[in-house]
C-alpha cells in the first residue's frame, strides 16, 4: 500500500507542473495601435520587436491613418483606426491615443511605457484561460478547433490577421523626419470569418491563401475580451 501511495503521489506531482505549464503557454494577445506620423510612437515600435520574440506574447502592430496629415503611413489603414476607436466606446472612452497597447481586448495601456506594459501581460499571464484554441495547417487550408471550460457561454468572434514580419522605412517628413525605422508584424488583414457559439467544441476549415504566418483571435463580440489567440507561423 505505501509504494502504490508513492507512485501515486509521484505521478500527480508530476503531472501538475504540466497542467501549470500548458496554461503558462496560452499566449498573450497585444496589439500596438501606432503611426508614422506619431512622435512619440518610435520607443513603442522598438518596444514591440522586444514582444514579438517571446512565446508568452502574440505582439501585432495595428498602424492607423489618423496621423497621415503629418505623414502618409504606408500601413495606415482605416480598419485599424475603427477598431481602435471600437474599442474606446467599449471602454467608455471617447479619444483614442498612440501609441497604445490593447491586451488581450479588454485593458489598454501607453505602448512606451514598458513596465507597465509587462505588468499586464503578467497579469493577463496568470488569469485562467476558459477557452483552449489550437490552429494547424492541412494542405491548403487551415485547421481551428478549440474547446472551452464548462458553463463558459458565447458567442466569440473568429478572426484571421496576416502580418508582414518585419520591414524597414524611412520618414522623409514629418516629426520624425530624417529616421529610418524597424517595424515588426505589421497587420495588413484583419477579418472575421466566422462565429462560435461555444455549445460544441469548434471546427473550422479555412482556405489559405499561401503559407504565411497568421493570428487566429476569438473574441467577444463589440470588441470585447480576446478569450484566446493563436501564432501560425
Amino acid at each position: 500500500m505505501r509504494t502504490f501511495i508513492s507512485i501515486f503521489l509521484t505521478a500527480v506531482m508530476l503531472a501538475l507542473p504540466g497542467l501549470a505549464a500548458a496554461e503558462e503557454r496560452a499566449p498573450v494577445l497585444v496589439e500596438l495601435y501606432t503611426s508614422q506620423g506619431c512622435s512619440s510612437c518610435p520607443p513603442a515600435d522598438a518596444f514591440l520587436h522586444e514582444l514579438a520574440a517571446r512565446d508568452d506574447v502574440i505582439a501585432l502592430a495595428l498602424h492607423v491613418d489618423y496621423w497621415d496629415y503629418i505623414f502618409d503611413d504606408v500601413f495606415g489603414k482605416a480598419a485599424h483606426t475603427k477598431r481602435q476607436y471600437g474599442y474606446a466606446a467599449a471602454g467608455g472612452r471617447d479619444m483614442v491615443y498612440t501609441p497604445q497597447m490593447i491586451i488581450d481586448g479588454s485593458d489598454h495601456v501607453v505602448g512606451n511605457r514598458p513596465k507597465d506594459v509587462n505588468a499586464l501581460i503578467n497579469r493577463h499571464l496568470a488569469a485562467p484561460r476558459p477557452v483552449a484554441l489550437t490552429v494547424t495547417r492541412d494542405g491548403g487550408n487551415l485547421s481551428i478547433s478549440a474547446t472551452a471550460k464548462p458553463g463558459i457561454s458565447g458567442p466569440l468572434i473568429v478572426q484571421i490577421a496576416r502580418y508582414i514580419p518585419q520591414q524597414t522605412v524611412t520618414i522623409d517628413r514629418g516629426e520624425n523626419a530624417g529616421h529610418t525605422y524597424s517595424y515588426v508584424n505589421i497587420v495588413t488583414d484583419l477579418i472575421e470569418i466566422g462565429q462560435w457559439d461555444m455549445a460544441r467544441p469548434l471546427a473550422m476549415k479555412v482556405r489559405a491563401k499561401d503559407d504565411a504566418a497568421v493570428v487566429v483571435i476569438l473574441q467577444r463580440p463589440a470588441y470585447g475580451r480576446v478569450e484566446a489567440a493563436a501564432l501560425l507561423r
